[in-house]
């Protein structure tokens, strides 16, 4: 049986960087989305004038702007791990010319393991593109999966996923082989309390649940060293932006830039 949440008002610190969408629809329009999407993650304004949010359970999102463009015009981008898709969503808004999402949904035993909520997948990014007439793509699929692409990125966001998957290095050897020249692979992952920099390559493996209650997917948590590593072994480079606490919990947000091909004879 689903259990619905209630549709409070989220964090007001989330309102800031939902403003950043504007959606702006009737306030009945807004009632009619809230009831027919059980679980927000991402905090939507679905009408700022009425004071209208989505209740997202993600918070202080807003750590992660400092790193997204404020132009995307002409670019193309990919969101893994798009959830919601309010990354995804924004790109467009900013004005890349293509946009794909893509998610393994695996999030719906999380959602049902820690709130007892059971989704079908994708809910919430499907209620938001209508109501934006977004042409955003979305593609239900495992992101290590994407290495049979041939596509290039300019721009692809990984928020929140390194730390949950069983391969972290395979998938970024994945999404860097998705750069374009030029490219960058945008990171928000878990941290490491007292990271020592790009020198010290440590990383941690947490007791299962010992991070979130309820929450059998996260794996990894790493430095801003073990990142830079990383990279060197993919022939990239990784820079660290911020190394923020985010409700109680260390993150990293950085980025790799695309591999710059070897010279040739």
């Amino acid at each position: 049986m689903t259990k619905r949440r209630s549709a409070f008002a989220s964090w007001p610190s989330e309102h800031a960087t939902a403003d950043l969408l504007p959606i702006e629809c009737t306030p009945s329009t807004a009632a009619e989305i809230l009831e027919a999407v059980p679980f927000w993650f991402h905090t939507f304004s679905l009408s700022k004038a009425a004071g209208i949010y989505t209740p997202g359970v993600a918070r202080d999102h807003g750590y992660r702007l400092a790193s997204i463009p404020e132009s995307f015009e002409d670019q193309s981008v990919l969101d893994v791990g798009t959830f919601d898709g309010f990354y995804a969503f924004l790109a467009e808004h900013r004005g890349a010319a293509r946009v794909v999402a893509v998610d393994n949904e695996q999030y719906r035993h999380w959602v049902r393991d820690r709130w007892g909520i059971d989704l079908q997948g994708a809910e919430g990014f499907k209620a938001i593109a209508a109501l934006l007439a977004s042409e955003v793509r979305y593609e239900r699929m495992d992101a290590l999966d994407l290495a049979t692409w041939t596509t290039r990125f300019d721009v692809i966001f990984c928020f929140g996923i390194l730390h949950r998957v069983r391969n972290p290095f395979g998938l970024l050897k994945v999404l860097t082989g998705l750069l374009a020249p030029g490219g960058r692979l945008l990171i928000e992952t878990a941290g490491i309390e007292h990271d020592a920099g790009a020198g010290h390559g440590a990383m941690a493996v947490p007791h299962p649940r010992e991070v979130n209650a309820r929450d059998d997917y996260f794996y990894w948590q790493f430095s801003s060293g073990s990142l830079a590593h990383l990279a060197e072994f993919l022939g990239c480079a990784f820079e660290t932006h911020s190394t923020p606490i985010v409700d109680g919990q260390p993150r990293l947000v950085g980025h790799i830039n695309a591999a710059t091909p070897a010279n040739e004879d």
